[in-house]
Protein backbone atom coordinates (compact mmCIF):
# COMPACT_ATOMS: atom_id res chain seq x y z
CA UNK A 1 0.00 0.00 0.00
CA UNK A 2 2.80 2.44 0.91
CA UNK A 3 4.57 1.87 -2.42
CA UNK A 4 1.26 2.26 -4.26
CA UNK A 5 0.51 5.56 -2.53
CA UNK A 6 4.01 6.86 -3.26
CA UNK A 7 3.30 6.16 -6.93
CA UNK A 8 0.00 8.04 -6.70
CA UNK A 9 1.83 11.01 -5.26
CA UNK A 10 4.57 10.78 -7.89
CA UNK A 11 2.00 10.89 -10.69
CA UNK A 12 0.41 14.00 -9.19
CA UNK A 13 3.80 15.70 -8.98
CA UNK A 14 4.52 14.85 -12.61
CA UNK A 15 1.14 15.95 -13.98
CA UNK A 16 0.70 19.12 -11.93
CA UNK A 17 3.24 21.17 -13.95
CA UNK A 18 1.46 20.18 -17.18
CA UNK A 19 -1.86 21.44 -15.84
CA UNK A 20 -0.40 24.53 -14.15
CA UNK A 21 1.06 25.81 -17.43
CA UNK A 22 -2.33 27.45 -18.04
CA UNK A 23 -1.97 29.76 -15.06
CA UNK A 24 1.55 31.03 -15.72
CA UNK A 25 2.32 30.97 -19.45
CA UNK A 26 2.46 34.36 -21.21
CA UNK A 27 0.12 32.98 -23.86
CA UNK A 28 -2.55 32.45 -21.20
CA UNK A 29 -2.38 36.09 -20.15
CA UNK A 30 -2.50 37.22 -23.78
CA UNK A 31 -5.64 35.22 -24.47
CA UNK A 32 -7.24 36.43 -21.23
CA UNK A 33 -6.43 40.05 -22.08
CA UNK A 34 -8.08 39.59 -25.48
CA UNK A 35 -11.28 38.67 -23.65
CA UNK A 36 -11.06 41.73 -21.44
CA UNK A 37 -9.61 40.30 -18.21
CA UNK A 38 -7.06 42.24 -16.23
CA UNK A 39 -3.61 40.69 -16.51
CA UNK A 40 -1.57 42.76 -14.08
CA UNK A 41 -1.86 39.73 -11.78
CA UNK A 42 -2.67 36.09 -12.42
CA UNK A 43 -5.88 35.77 -10.40
CA UNK A 44 -8.53 37.25 -12.75
CA UNK A 45 -7.63 34.76 -15.48
CA UNK A 46 -6.96 31.94 -12.97
CA UNK A 47 -10.47 32.02 -11.56
CA UNK A 48 -12.08 32.41 -14.98
CA UNK A 49 -10.05 29.65 -16.62
CA UNK A 50 -10.46 27.19 -13.77
CA UNK A 51 -14.16 27.83 -13.15
CA UNK A 52 -15.26 27.99 -16.80
CA UNK A 53 -16.04 24.24 -17.13
CA UNK A 54 -18.65 24.69 -14.37
CA UNK A 55 -20.60 27.29 -16.33
CA UNK A 56 -21.49 30.78 -15.03
CA UNK A 57 -21.16 29.90 -11.34
CA UNK A 58 -21.58 32.56 -8.69
CA UNK A 59 -19.38 33.32 -5.69
CA UNK A 60 -21.22 31.02 -3.27
CA UNK A 61 -20.68 27.87 -5.33
CA UNK A 62 -17.19 28.95 -6.32
CA UNK A 63 -16.31 29.40 -2.65
CA UNK A 64 -17.34 25.82 -1.96
CA UNK A 65 -14.98 24.53 -4.65
CA UNK A 66 -12.04 26.96 -4.35
CA UNK A 67 -11.73 25.78 -0.79
CA UNK A 68 -8.61 27.40 0.62
CA UNK A 69 -9.09 30.86 -0.89
CA UNK A 70 -10.51 33.72 1.11
CA UNK A 71 -14.23 34.08 0.29
CA UNK A 72 -13.67 37.79 -0.36
CA UNK A 73 -11.00 36.94 -2.91
CA UNK A 74 -13.23 34.43 -4.69
CA UNK A 75 -16.13 36.89 -4.85
CA UNK A 76 -13.86 39.68 -6.07
CA UNK A 77 -12.77 37.63 -9.08
CA UNK A 78 -15.83 35.49 -9.80
CA UNK A 79 -18.44 38.25 -9.68
CA UNK A 80 -17.04 40.07 -12.75
CA UNK A 81 -15.80 36.93 -14.53
CA UNK A 82 -18.86 36.11 -16.64
CA UNK A 83 -19.93 39.68 -17.44
CA UNK A 84 -16.44 39.99 -18.94
CA UNK A 85 -16.71 36.82 -21.07
CA UNK A 86 -19.07 33.84 -21.23
CA UNK A 87 -17.72 30.50 -19.96
CA UNK A 88 -17.72 29.09 -23.49
CA UNK A 89 -15.50 31.92 -24.68
CA UNK A 90 -13.18 31.35 -21.74
CA UNK A 91 -12.93 27.64 -22.55
CA UNK A 92 -11.98 28.46 -26.14
CA UNK A 93 -9.38 30.94 -24.92
CA UNK A 94 -7.84 28.50 -22.46
CA UNK A 95 -7.56 25.82 -25.16
CA UNK A 96 -5.86 28.28 -27.48
CA UNK A 97 -3.57 29.42 -24.67
CA UNK A 98 -2.55 25.88 -23.69
CA UNK A 99 -1.99 24.89 -27.32
CA UNK A 100 0.25 27.89 -27.94
CA UNK A 101 2.11 27.51 -24.65
CA UNK A 102 2.82 23.80 -24.96
CA UNK A 103 3.93 24.12 -28.58
CA UNK A 104 6.48 26.68 -27.45
CA UNK A 105 7.56 24.81 -24.32
CA UNK A 106 7.79 21.32 -25.81
CA UNK A 107 9.12 22.25 -29.24
CA UNK A 108 10.11 19.14 -31.19
CA UNK A 109 8.31 16.83 -28.77
CA UNK A 110 5.00 17.98 -30.23
CA UNK A 111 3.68 15.17 -32.40
CA UNK A 112 6.38 12.71 -31.30
CA UNK A 113 5.50 9.04 -30.72
CA UNK A 114 6.49 9.39 -27.07
CA UNK A 115 4.16 12.32 -26.46
CA UNK A 116 1.35 10.53 -28.28
CA UNK A 117 1.85 7.44 -26.12
CA UNK A 118 1.91 9.56 -22.95
CA UNK A 119 -1.32 11.27 -23.99
CA UNK A 120 -3.03 7.95 -24.65
CA UNK A 121 -2.02 6.52 -21.28
CA UNK A 122 -2.97 9.67 -19.39
CA UNK A 123 -6.34 9.72 -21.13
CA UNK A 124 -6.99 6.11 -20.13
CA UNK A 125 -6.27 6.99 -16.51
CA UNK A 126 -8.46 10.11 -16.66
CA UNK A 127 -11.36 8.29 -18.28
CA UNK A 128 -11.30 5.69 -15.48
CA UNK A 129 -11.62 8.37 -12.77
CA UNK A 130 -14.94 8.15 -10.94
CA UNK A 131 -16.25 11.71 -10.75
CA UNK A 132 -19.19 11.04 -8.41
CA UNK A 133 -19.01 13.65 -5.67
CA UNK A 134 -16.14 15.42 -7.46
CA UNK A 135 -17.61 18.47 -9.22
CA UNK A 136 -14.39 20.00 -10.55
CA UNK A 137 -13.26 16.72 -12.05
CA UNK A 138 -16.73 16.01 -13.45
CA UNK A 139 -16.97 19.41 -15.13
CA UNK A 140 -13.66 18.92 -16.92
CA UNK A 141 -14.39 15.30 -17.77
CA UNK A 142 -17.61 16.40 -19.50
CA UNK A 143 -15.68 18.51 -22.02
CA UNK A 144 -14.95 17.00 -25.45
CA UNK A 145 -11.50 15.54 -25.95
CA UNK A 146 -9.21 17.49 -28.28
CA UNK A 147 -7.45 15.83 -31.19
CA UNK A 148 -3.81 16.84 -30.72
CA UNK A 149 -1.79 14.65 -28.32
CA UNK A 150 -0.34 17.56 -26.33
CA UNK A 151 -3.86 18.86 -25.75
CA UNK A 152 -5.10 15.40 -24.80
CA UNK A 153 -2.28 15.19 -22.28
CA UNK A 154 -3.20 18.58 -20.82
CA UNK A 155 -6.88 17.70 -20.52
CA UNK A 156 -6.10 14.36 -18.91
CA UNK A 157 -3.72 16.08 -16.47
CA UNK A 158 -6.45 18.58 -15.66
CA UNK A 159 -9.12 15.95 -15.00
CA UNK A 160 -6.76 13.94 -12.80
CA UNK A 161 -5.58 17.06 -10.98
CA UNK A 162 -9.12 18.20 -10.22
CA UNK A 163 -10.11 14.63 -9.26
CA UNK A 164 -7.33 14.70 -6.69
CA UNK A 165 -8.25 18.21 -5.57
CA UNK A 166 -11.88 17.29 -4.98
CA UNK A 167 -10.69 14.35 -2.90
CA UNK A 168 -8.30 16.59 -0.98
CA UNK A 169 -11.17 18.83 0.10
CA UNK A 170 -13.03 15.76 1.33
CA UNK A 171 -9.93 14.66 3.27
CA UNK A 172 -9.54 18.09 4.88
CA UNK A 173 -13.17 18.16 5.93
CA UNK A 174 -12.97 14.62 7.27
CA UNK A 175 -10.19 15.82 9.58
CA UNK A 176 -12.03 18.95 10.66
CA UNK A 177 -9.77 21.38 8.80
CA UNK A 178 -11.64 24.37 7.41
CA UNK A 179 -10.36 26.56 4.57
CA UNK A 180 -8.02 28.79 6.58
CA UNK A 181 -7.05 25.94 8.92
CA UNK A 182 -6.00 23.86 5.94
CA UNK A 183 -3.36 26.46 5.08
CA UNK A 184 -2.23 27.05 8.66
CA UNK A 185 -1.76 23.31 9.19
CA UNK A 186 0.18 23.04 5.95
CA UNK A 187 2.50 25.84 7.04
CA UNK A 188 2.83 24.25 10.48
CA UNK A 189 4.37 21.07 9.06
CA UNK A 190 6.79 23.00 6.86
CA UNK A 191 5.15 22.50 3.46
CA UNK A 192 5.63 26.20 2.66
CA UNK A 193 6.21 29.43 4.61
CA UNK A 194 3.22 31.50 5.67
CA UNK A 195 4.21 34.20 3.17
CA UNK A 196 3.60 31.78 0.29
CA UNK A 197 -0.01 31.39 1.40
CA UNK A 198 -0.60 35.14 1.62
CA UNK A 199 -1.74 34.98 -2.01
CA UNK A 200 -4.94 33.33 -0.74
CA UNK A 201 -5.71 36.68 0.94
CA UNK A 202 -6.75 35.65 4.44
CA UNK A 203 -6.31 38.54 6.89
CA UNK A 204 -3.81 38.35 9.73
CA UNK A 205 -6.73 38.15 12.15
CA UNK A 206 -8.27 35.22 10.27
CA UNK A 207 -4.94 33.43 10.14
CA UNK A 208 -4.39 33.94 13.87
CA UNK A 209 -7.91 32.75 14.68
CA UNK A 210 -7.41 29.61 12.60
CA UNK A 211 -4.10 28.95 14.35
CA UNK A 212 -5.80 29.37 17.75
CA UNK A 213 -8.44 26.83 16.78
CA UNK A 214 -5.72 24.35 15.82
CA UNK A 215 -3.83 25.09 19.05
CA UNK A 216 -6.98 24.36 21.04
CA UNK A 217 -7.06 20.93 19.40
CA UNK A 218 -3.41 20.34 20.26
CA UNK A 219 -2.30 20.46 16.62
CA UNK A 220 0.06 23.46 16.72
CA UNK A 221 2.32 25.14 19.24
CA UNK A 222 1.89 28.77 20.21
CA UNK A 223 4.49 29.76 17.59
CA UNK A 224 2.56 27.95 14.85
CA UNK A 225 4.75 24.87 14.53
CA UNK A 226 2.96 21.56 14.35
CA UNK A 227 2.84 19.37 17.42
CA UNK A 228 3.43 15.66 17.02
CA UNK A 229 -0.33 15.19 16.86
CA UNK A 230 -0.50 17.98 14.28
CA UNK A 231 2.03 16.13 12.10
CA UNK A 232 0.05 12.91 12.43
CA UNK A 233 -3.23 14.58 11.50
CA UNK A 234 -1.74 16.40 8.50
CA UNK A 235 -0.04 13.19 7.39
CA UNK A 236 -3.38 11.43 7.67
CA UNK A 237 -4.92 14.12 5.45
CA UNK A 238 -2.28 13.57 2.79
CA UNK A 239 -2.57 9.80 3.03
CA UNK A 240 -6.35 9.94 2.58
CA UNK A 241 -5.90 12.35 -0.33
CA UNK A 242 -3.57 9.87 -2.04
CA UNK A 243 -5.92 6.97 -1.29
CA UNK A 244 -8.84 8.86 -2.85
CA UNK A 245 -6.69 9.64 -5.91
CA UNK A 246 -5.45 6.07 -6.40
CA UNK A 247 -8.26 4.49 -8.43
CA UNK A 248 -7.27 5.84 -11.89
CA UNK A 249 -3.73 4.49 -11.44
CA UNK A 250 -4.97 1.13 -10.21
CA UNK A 251 -7.16 0.97 -13.31
CA UNK A 252 -4.23 1.83 -15.59
CA UNK A 253 -2.06 -0.79 -13.91
CA UNK A 254 1.43 -0.62 -12.45
CA UNK A 255 3.35 -1.28 -15.67
CA UNK A 256 1.50 1.33 -17.72
CA UNK A 257 1.64 3.83 -14.88
CA UNK A 258 5.40 3.36 -14.65
CA UNK A 259 5.63 3.78 -18.42
CA UNK A 260 3.63 7.01 -18.26
CA UNK A 261 5.91 8.34 -15.52
CA UNK A 262 8.91 7.58 -17.73
CA UNK A 263 7.33 9.31 -20.72
CA UNK A 264 6.28 12.37 -18.71
CA UNK A 265 9.68 13.17 -17.28
CA UNK A 266 11.25 14.85 -20.38
CA UNK A 267 8.30 17.15 -21.20
CA UNK A 268 7.81 18.03 -17.53
CA UNK A 269 11.49 18.94 -17.27
CA UNK A 270 10.99 21.19 -20.32
CA UNK A 271 8.10 22.94 -18.57
CA UNK A 272 9.82 23.30 -15.22
CA UNK A 273 13.08 24.32 -16.86
CA UNK A 274 11.38 27.20 -18.64
CA UNK A 275 11.08 28.98 -15.29
CA UNK A 276 7.37 29.74 -15.61
CA UNK A 277 6.25 27.99 -12.44
CA UNK A 278 6.92 29.28 -8.91
CA UNK A 279 9.79 27.68 -7.03
CA UNK A 280 7.56 27.21 -3.97
CA UNK A 281 4.01 25.95 -4.36
CA UNK A 282 1.02 26.28 -2.06
CA UNK A 283 0.30 22.64 -2.91
CA UNK A 284 3.25 21.29 -0.97
CA UNK A 285 4.74 19.47 -3.95
CA UNK A 286 7.99 17.87 -2.89
CA UNK A 287 6.87 17.52 0.73
CA UNK A 288 7.46 13.97 1.92
CA UNK A 289 5.18 12.29 4.45
CA UNK A 290 5.79 9.17 6.50
CA UNK A 291 2.38 7.53 6.27
CA UNK A 292 3.21 5.17 9.11
CA UNK A 293 3.34 8.29 11.28
CA UNK A 294 -0.36 8.95 10.72
CA UNK A 295 -1.07 6.35 13.40
CA UNK A 296 -4.63 6.48 14.66
CA UNK A 297 -5.10 10.21 14.04
CA UNK A 298 -7.35 9.60 11.06
CA UNK A 299 -10.64 11.23 10.04
CA UNK A 300 -12.08 10.64 13.48
CA UNK A 301 -9.45 12.92 14.98
CA UNK A 302 -10.63 16.27 16.21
Amino acid sequence: MTHSLSTVRQMWQLLEPVHATLYYAPEAFEEAAALGYATDGRWPSYFAYRAAPLGPVGPQLANALFYSFSPRMVEHHIAPAWPTAAPGQVLEARSTAVDRALRKLLGGRIGSPELREAAELARRAAESADTAGRPMAAANAALPWPAEPHMVLWQAATILREHRGDGHIAALQAHGLGPAESLVSHTAVGAAPQEVFSSRQWTDEEWTTARERLAARGLVEADGRATDKGFRVRTSVERLTDELAAAPWAALGSDKTARLAELLLPPVLDIVGAGLLPTQSTLGIGMEYDYERAGTDGPEAG
